[in-house]
């Protein structure tokens, strides 16, 4: 049977017309008359001392904190909300929020969390409101921006690239200083280049339109994004260091490869790993598109609430501290003793000073760029109800576009009906996107 209702939210579940259990409004709810007990899975590191805190200073709501780190954590999630004894809120990346929203898995609280979304950023927003549904709240942003060896920059006479043009030439001048340097790293498990480079081209791959998806992987975006990744395959411009290899940042601190994308939740592990290069790179916002308006990708990390949540009114409460007051957003930010978690807010000028590591970066004004970044984050990306299969299913096809054995634009229609077939099978409602 299709998924299919008169509202766009009604397109991310069968399930959706049930999946709002609370259907009270703020004021209508029923107060309860003591401690209300809220049980929140995570595993964001430093977390557990912010539970505690706001259990000192909230007696009204008491929050049960348990570590679900590890590779099974959303399946553990999903059992547990499918057998009914689910927590009322879980940390959730973008891609399992529309999913588990799809599945009918998440309560729409909208009624409560409506007055807090000019507080975050639009492209946060977006993320915990699939459809038009929001179910939960935005809790940090991770802004892609560009990483490059300024020792070896000057020592090859290489300009910083402003577009992607830019740094495929870049990279060409490069190879012919010191054969075999490479501009970028793209390892053969990960396109998750090709993700960031069409979000940023202002791809959407997937669309809530009225009472279906539309699929669209070979939009005029996408297929930009693809002649970038595919000149960086065919002029060998790229190092392919696995991310399962624990030496993968030789690659970087070798000088192999003298440039990267990245974000915020990756500057800690450089001062760590980088032991022959600290001080000898800078930041600088990610190339660009030539002609268009400055754009980046980036990853989200929420706070959803889980279907049967019996209390998402206190659960929307403790989220929004988290995500808002300014000692746990200052201590989770932290890259030394918290998860360096970026905030999803709009101002984040009061977390930005010990955000970039200097023994990595120097003196260089790492912060703005870092503040630049995180209001550029192209709003219009959306993930889709079936995005982490696809996903893996572009996984499979990843290492024969690195290899030269498939063209991208073979890759990008392969996932287009990939994905309209695996909607179908799953009796979700779509069609190709004009």
């Amino acid at each position: 049977m299709k998924r299919t209702a008169a509202t766009v939210a009604a397109i991310l579940a069968a399930a959706l017309t049930g999946c709002s259990g609370q259907d009270q409004s703020p004021a209508t709810a029923q107060k309860p008359t003591g401690p209300v007990q809220i049980d929140y899975w995570s595993w964001t590191a430093g977390v557990d001392k912010q539970v505690a805190a706001w259990n000192a200073a909230h007696p009204d709501v008491h929050v049960t904190y348990t570590n679900v780190a590890g590779d099974l954590a959303y399946d553990k999630m999903r059992a547990a909300t499918k057998a009914g004894n689910a927590p009322c809120l879980a940390r959730m990346d973008a891609m399992n929020t529309v999913t588990f929203a799809a599945d009918g898995l998440l309560e729409d609280v909208g009624a409560y969390t409506a007055p807090l979304k000019d507080t975050f950023t639009q492209a946060a927003w977006n993320q915990v409101s699939p459809g038009g549904i929001t179910v939960g709240l935005p809790q940090a942003s991770a802004p892609n921006f560009y990483a490059y060896r300024t020792d070896l920059f000057d020592e090859y006479g290489l300009q910083v690239p402003k577009t992607w043009d830019e740094l495929i030439a870049t990279g060409e001048k490069a190879a012919a200083a010191r054969k075999g340097t490479k501009i970028w790293n793209m390892a053969g498990e990960d396109p998750s280049t090709f993700v960031g480079l069409s979000w940023q081209a202002g791809a959407t791959w997937y669309k809530a339109a009225g009472d279906h998806w539309e699929i669209n992987f070979t939009s005029p975006a996408t297929l930009k994004a693809a002649d970038v990744l595919q000149r960086l395959i065919d002029h060998d411009l790229f190092s392919s260091a696995s991310y399962a290899d624990p030496g993968v940042w030789k690659t970087w601190d070798d000088g192999t490869t003298i440039s990267m994308g990245t974000s915020t939740w990756q500057l800690p592990i450089y001062a760590q790993n980088f032991p022959k290069t600290a001080g000898k790179w800078a930041l600088a916002q990610l190339p660009q598109y030539t002609g268009a308006s400055p754009s980046t990708d980036g990853g989200f990390t929420n706070a959803v609430v889980l279907k049967g949540c019996e209390h998402p009114e206190q659960a929307v409460r403790f989220a929004a501290w988290l995500a808002t007051d300014p000692a746990p957003v200052k201590a989770l930010s932290d890259p030394n003793s918290g998860a360096g978690f970026f905030p999803a807010l709009k101002d984040v000028n009061p977390y930005l000073a010990d955000l970039a590591p200097k023994k990595m970066f120097g003196d260089v004004d790492s912060t703005r760029v870092i503040a630049q970044a995180a209001q550029t984050v192209n709003p219009t990306w959306q993930h889709g109800p079936n995005y982490a299969t696809m996903y893996a299913e572009m996984q499979k096809l990843w290492p024969e576009v690195l290899g030269k054995k498939m063209k991208v634009t073979e890759m990008v229609n392969r996932l287009q009906q990939f994905t309209l077939d695996d909607l179908k099978a799953k009796g979700i409602n779509a069609t190709a996107g004009a």
